[in-house]
């Protein structure tokens, strides 16, 4: 008989927190975070802690484009649950005709299946560098 594992496929859990993000499905989204999960902003210099916080800074930024989609252009599980995604945003703001875009790094870290903190870097090198000390820190 094999022995199934039961740890997530933490690659794949952010590739559906994306496609649940880009559903704009926000119950989905929040399903995958820790009860006392923590979103830092790095170019806000701002966070948001716990559940409720999170959601609503998640749909006020969501809900502030009339288009919006991430698209993933790489994703790394670097082990001791950090997880680096690379994105690219693209979206027209509520009531502008003109496109934003941006491209970004946000590092996961996970602790029991669930995200515990988010951190969102606006430039992907400098999310990596911070990444990969994170998980050898960690390790």
């Amino acid at each position: 008989m094999s022995e199934e594992s039961t740890t997530p496929d933490l690659v794949e859990c952010v590739q559906r927190i994306v496609d649940a993000t880009n559903a704009r499905d926000f119950d989905a989204v929040m399903s995958f975070c820790a009860p006392d999960a923590v979103v830092v902003a790095t170019g806000m210099s701002t966070s948001f802690e716990g559940v409720a916080a999170i959601r609503g800074f998640i749909e006020d930024w969501i809900g502030s484009y009339d288009q919006l989609a991430f698209e993933v252009q790489d994703i790394v599980d670097l082990g001791a649950g950090v997880v680096l995604a690379v994105n690219r945003l693209r979206g027209r703001l509520a009531g502008g005709s003109g496109e934003v875009r941006l491209r970004g790094g946000w590092i996961y870290e996970w602790a029991d299946a669930r995200i515990v903190r988010l951190t969102l870097y606006l430039d992907p090198d400098e999310a990596r560098a911070a990444a990969e000390r994170l998980a050898e820190q960690q390790g």
